[in-house]
C-alpha cells in the first residue's frame, strides 16, 4: 500500500502527518508558481518539494507579488462619481385608482401634483490616459444623463470633469479633468491578447472604493450579446461588479489592454464573466472624440448577415466562412466599388472575416475616407477590391421626413422596400432617438402597432394609434421579432 493510500484510509501517524501537509503546502506552491508564470522545480520525493518561486522568500527576503506593479498603475486609475437630478411627483397615491375612489375624487379630475426635484448619485470608474492634459476614460453608460462629474483620486483629492464627449455605441466617454500631479497608465496593443493571459481589474465596486481583482483571458472576440451597438469584448473571470465599469483591465506588466464595461450576471452579482472593451477599440473613439467632439463612424453601404452551411450550399460555395452580403444600397460606397448582392465577404485587409458582428466592427471603426482591401468570394471565384469607406449622410433622414411618421424614429433613414414589402431601415443618425431605439439598419419594418405595414404611408398610420409607445415588427435578416420602443 503506498503512502498516499495510507494518508486516506488510516489514522495519520506523526510521519503520515508531515507528509499530508507537505503535499498541500506544494500543491498551493506549485498554484502560485503556475499563476505567476513560472516553473516550479520539484525534488522526486514522496514526503517533500521545493518550488523555484513561491510562499518562501528569495535571496533578498522578496516573495512574488502584483504590488510593485500595482504601486505604478493605481494612481492611474479613478473613482467617479455622477449626480442626476430627476423630477418626482409629490403625491404618488393620487395615481392610484382605489386612493381616489376612497377620497371621492373624480375619475377624470386634473390632479395638480408638484415636482420635487431629487439628486440620484451613482459610481463608476475611470482610467487616466494623457496626465498632461486631464484626459480621462469612462463608459458611456457611467456619465450618461448626469449633470454634475466627480472625479476622486486614489490620493483622495476630488476634482470636476467635463465630459468631452461620447460614443453610446460603443459605450467611452471622454471626460477632461483641470488637476496636476495626475498619473497615466500606459497602454499597450490588445490585438496581441491571448486566451490563457493573466489579467488584473481595477476599479470601484460597489462604491467601496479602489479595488483589485485578478484572472485571465477567458475568451476574446465576444459578440453578438447585445449590450452595445459595437462588440468585441475581451471576456475575463477577473472579479468585476458594479462600478467597475470604465476601470482598467491592465496585463502583468501594468498596461492598459481594455476598459472594464459589463458583467454576465443573472443574480446581479459576479459569477466569473466579465466583459472589457479592447484599448484598440476604444483608442478609435477616443480619438475621434478629440479630434473632432464626436465619433464619425465609415460604413460601406452594405446589408450583411451571417453566413450558414445552408446558405453556403445554396450559394455553390465551397466553405461557409464569410459573410454574405444580402443587399447593397444605391449610390454608397460599396456599390461604388462594384461589390453585388450575393457576394460573400471573406477579408477585410487581409484579415478573416468569420461573423456578420466581426465585419461590421471592422468597418464601423475605421474612419471615413480611409481605404480598404475587401476580399469576396463571388461565382466560384476569388476577387479583392479597394473600397473607400464612406460615411452616413445626416440629411437622408430629413428626405423621408421620419420626424412625422414617429418622435421615436426621429434620425432614421427609412424608404420602402421593394414590392412594398415594407420599410427598410437605411441609416440612423448618430445620437438620434432612433439609433438608441434597438434598430439597426437593413431592419425591415413590416408591422406598427399591431397592423401589417407595406410603405411608409403605412407605417405613419398604424404609428399614430400610440404616442407613448411604438411597437414594431422587423425582418432582420431571417428571422422576424418584435420590438417596443417606449
Amino acid at each position: 500500500m503506498s503512502n498516499r493510500d495510507v494518508v486516506s484510509t488510516q489514522s495519520p501517524t506523526s510521519k503520515h502527518k508531515a507528509a499530508l501537509i507537505v503535499r498541500r503546502k506544494c500543491a498551493a506552491v506549485v498554484m502560485a508558481a503556475s499563476l505567476l508564470g513560472a516553473t516550479p522545480l520539484l525534488v522526486n520525493s514522496a514526503y517533500a518539494a521545493l518550488p523555484l518561486f513561491g510562499s518562501q522568500p528569495d535571496a533578498q527576503g522578496a516573495v512574488p507579488s502584483l504590488a510593485p506593479m500595482l504601486k505604478q498603475v493605481n494612481p492611474a486609475v479613478v473613482n467617479i462619481a455622477t449626480y442626476t437630478t430627476r423630477s418626482v411627483a409629490d403625491n404618488p397615491l393620487l395615481n392610484d385608482p382605489f386612493f381616489r375612489r376612497f377620497f371621492n375624487i373624480p375619475e377624470h379630475a386634473p390632479m395638480q401634483q408638484r415636482q420635487q426635484q431629487r439628486r440620484a448619485q451613482a459610481a463608476g470608474s475611470g482610467v487616466v490616459i494623457d496626465a498632461k492634459n486631464g484626459t480621462v476614460i469612462t463608459n458611456n453608460h457611467v456619465v450618461d444623463g448626469a449633470d454634475e462629474v466627480k472625479i476622486i483620486l486614489n490620493d483622495g483629492r476630488t476634482f470636476a470633469a467635463k465630459v468631452v464627449g461620447t460614443d453610446p455605441e460603443a459605450d467611452i466617454a471622454v471626460l477632461h479633468v483641470d488637476a496636476d500631479k495626475l498619473s497615466e497608465i500606459r497602454v499597450t496593443d490588445s490585438d496581441r491578447l491571448e486566451v490563457g493571459d493573466f489579467v488584473v481589474a481595477i476599479g470601484n465596486p460597489f462604491g467601496l472604493g479602489q479595488t483589485v481583482t485578478t484572472g485571465v483571458v477567458s475568451a476574446l472576440g465576444r459578440t453578438g450579446l447585445g449590450i452595445e451597438g459595437y462588440e468585441n469584448f475581451i471576456q475575463t473571470d477577473a472579479s468585476i461588479n458594479p462600478g467597475n465599469s470604465g476601470g482598467a483591465l491592465v496585463n502583468l506588466k501594468g498596461e492598459l489592454v481594455g476598459i472594464n464595461t459589463a458583467i454576465l450576471a443573472p443574480s446581479g452579482g459576479n459569477v466569473g464573466i466579465g466583459f472589457a472593451i479592447p484599448i484598440n477599440m476604444v483608442k478609435v473613439s477616443v480619438d475621434q472624440i478629440l479630434k473632432h467632439g464626436e465619433v464619425r463612424r465609415g460604413q460601406l453601404g452594405i446589408i450583411i448577415q451571417d453566413l450558414t452551411p445552408e446558405l453556403a450550399d445554396a450559394f455553390n460555395l465551397k466553405s461557409d466562412s464569410g459573410v454574405l452580403v444580402s443587399e447593397v444600397q444605391p449610390g454608397s460606397a460599396a456599390e461604388k466599388a462594384g461589390i453585388k448582392a450575393g457576394d460573400v465577404v471573406t477579408e477585410i485587409d487581409g484579415k478573416k472575416m468569420a461573423s456578420a458582428g466581426q465585419l461590421r466592427n471592422e468597418i464601423g471603426l475605421r474612419q471615413i475616407g480611409d481605404t480598404v482591401k475587401v476580399g469576396l468570394a463571388r461565382d466560384g471565384g476569388q476577387k479583392v477590391l479597394e473600397v473607400k469607406i464612406g460615411g452616413v449622410e445626416k440629411q437622408s433622414a430629413k428626405k423621408n421626413q421620419s420626424v412625422k411618421i414617429h418622435k421615436f424614429l426621429e434620425g432614421a433613414s427609412l424608404r420602402n422596400a421593394k414590392g412594398d414589402k415594407g420599410v427598410v431601415v437605411d441609416a440612423l443618425e448618430y445620437g438620434s432617438p432612433a439609433s438608441r431605439s434597438g434598430l439597426r439598419e437593413g431592419d425591415v419594418i413590416i408591422g406598427a402597432n399591431r397592423r401589417e405595414v407595406h410603405n411608409l404611408d403605412e407605417l405613419q398610420d398604424a404609428a399614430k394609434r400610440s404616442d407613448s409607445q411604438l411597437l414594431l415588427r422587423i425582418q432582420r435578416g431571417n428571422a422576424a421579432l418584435y420590438l417596443v420602443i417606449q
